[in-house]
């Protein structure tokens, strides 16, 4: 709007647009540039506020989808160990493990003769084992010294070692002491598994003391030049025989499940696959050691309780997005309302709980839905079912597989388990070169008799081995238990390229679209403005031009008049 009066003359502006107050000494123009400019541009930067709104929506819904996907990842790897039910190097799961209990018959103390440790997947069974003798190592003594640290006065150079292994040879100068001729052996242990020591047996006498450090293997010494070490020093005779055994090597005697057997170590791992015993003392005359191996239950409670915990946790996150006000419409919080694949998700793990297999249910392993809907497991009723069922549990829970051939041994059913003919292919040596499904050879690879499923391959995690010396083609059944298909379906619809991952990135893409149109009506409303600027300030220029001349004209007029 313009106005004519007398009025002093002012010039202003601002820097976002041109607010220009002009007059002469007769009259004055005033008009807000600023206001018109920022009238424009907003109206340009409407649509760009709106496509905001859509952007910052999505973001919600995208971490949402993220929250959903990271809970089914969490479902899927507790999962993982009941999944599957052979143990192999490739995997480990809750029917593996293994406890050992240990009980005596007579006088022995089962704690105080034998402890074990116990690899998953060992054979389950009752065993007896007695104790003859423990394995010990040779340890020789030399006489006495009358100090540990004067000079001895000796030289010479011997050999040491155990016998059947490696010895090292030991020099000794005039100038050394007991001492050092005790850290001249010990340098060498690693080498001789000799070590030296010095007993103090009373003021002014010390002797030299010489310990296999493996059982059942006898010291061997020799000397090589010089004066005979060992000998000055008491510990052996003129003969190179030792003056004075402490302790004579002798091997481990035992009797498993009455056979007897020997062992030149304590630790015996090489009688039952997975298992080792470590012997501690002799069992008295007539007593003997009842040891039982069986399944760690405690370790299946253990997952399936985590599956509860891991489940309802899913369970609350979708619920938390059907959430309604009191109006009964959505919540500002539920981003995902009605959302369909969120619905399929908790569809599918439903159904596949509520499935029957071989004969059995989720209730037959304590798991029910209370009154909130929520999953819970009665471990009293657990306990009882891997108490009388075990072999039920663990197919009802976990992939099974089977061969048509005795020579074709499962060692690890994966968690995809898939039924196929598997074809074999031996050389004219006997040996395994190939294995096939459909005369793709990619899909498994061969190591000597074992064969893996390729990584990345629908048969992944699968291992056999083949006894076998001729080629041949061989059914392999599988069957999936409840834990597998949930484990499956949590896996498949979080992977990188599952359905919640589609639409994340799918909203995603639609983001970076849509923020692109922001920046650009950003960037036309900005270059916008910069015009306007320039134009509005034009019109300023040629106001205050006009008004200049009206101001001129009126002062002529006036004098005129005058």
């Amino acid at each position: 709007m313009t106005s004519v009066s007398s009025s002093t003359s002012s010039t202003s502006t601002t820097s976002s647009g041109v607010s220009i107050t002009t007059s002469g000494t007769t009259n004055s123009s005033s008009v807000d540039w600023s206001a018109l400019i920022q009238s424009a541009v907003d109206a340009k930067t409407a649509q760009a506020t709106t496509i905001s709104t859509s952007i910052t929506s999505n973001q919600a819904k995208i971490s949402a989808y993220q929250t959903l996907q990271s809970d089914l990842k969490t479902l899927y790897s507790g999962l993982a160990s009941l999944a599957t039910s052979v143990v192999n190097s490739l995997a480990t799961n809750a029917f593996s493990t293994r406890s050992a209990s240990i009980s005596s018959t007579g006088d022995a103390s089962a704690s105080s003769t034998l402890s074990m440790s116990i690899k998953s997947g060992a054979a389950t069974g009752d065993h007896t084992l007695t104790i003859s003798q423990l394995a010990v190592a040779h340890k020789v003594v030399g006489t006495s010294q009358s100090s540990q640290t004067a000079e001895l006065g000796y030289s010479g150079t011997f050999s040491l070692g155990l016998a059947g292994g490696s010895t090292s040879d030991i020099t000794m100068t005039s100038t050394m002491s007991l001492q050092d001729v005790v850290d001249a052996v010990n340098a060498q242990t690693s080498t001789t598994n000799v070590q030296a020591s010095i007993v103090q047996v009373s003021s002014g006498s010390y002797e030299m003391v010489l310990t296999g450090t493996a059982d059942a293997a006898d010291i061997t010494y020799s000397s090589t030049s010089g004066d005979d070490i060992l000998s000055k020093l008491g510990v052996t005779d003129s003969s190179g025989a030792f003056t004075d055994v402490l302790q004579a090597a002798q091997s481990a005697e035992f009797t498993l499940d009455g056979i007897a057997m020997t062992r030149d170590t304590n630790d015996i791992s090489d009688v039952l696959t997975g298992v080792t015993f470590n012997l501690l003392q002799a069992t008295p005359d007539g007593t003997s050691l009842n040891v039982s191996i069986e399944t760690d239950t405690s370790q299946i409670q253990s997952a399936l309780e985590t599956f509860v915990t891991n489940y309802n946790a899913f369970r609350d996150e979708v619920i938390a997005q059907q959430a309604t006000g009191t109006d009964g419409t959505a919540s500002s919080s539920a981003v995902l309302f009605g959302d369909g694949t969120m619905r399929n998700i908790m569809d599918a793990l439903q159904n596949s709980l509520n499935s029957t297999v071989r004969g059995l249910t989720m209730a037959d392993l304590g798991l029910s839905f209370n009154e909130n809907n929520e999953l819970e497991l009665d471990t009293s009723t657990l306990s009882d079912v891997l108490s009388t069922n075990l072999s039920g549990v663990t197919k009802l829970l976990s992939a099974q597989t089977t061969t048509s051939s005795s020579q074709l041994s499962v060692v690890n059913t994966g968690t995809s388990p898939q039924s196929f003919t598997l074809d074999l292919t031996v050389d004219s040596d006997g040996n395994l070169t190939s294995a096939s499904v459909g005369g793709d050879s990619s899909l498994f690879t061969v190591s000597g008799t074992s064969i893996i499923g390729a990584s990345g391959s629908i048969y992944a995690g699968m291992a056999f081995t083949y006894s076998g010396s001729t080629s041949q083609s061989i059914t392999v059944t599988s069957t999936s238990g409840l834990a597998t298909q949930l484990y499956q379906l949590a896996k498949n619809y979080s992977s990188s390229s599952g359905a919640l991952q589609t639409l994340i990135t799918n909203l995603t893409t639609r983001d970076d679209d849509l923020q692109q149109k922001v920046d650009d009506i950003n960037s036309a409303a900005s270059t916008l403005q910069s015009q306007l600027q320039t134009q509005y300030a034009k019109y300023q220029a040629a106001i205050e031009s006009s008004n200049s001349t009206l101001t001129y004209l009126k002062a002529l007029l006036n004098s005129s008049s005058n």
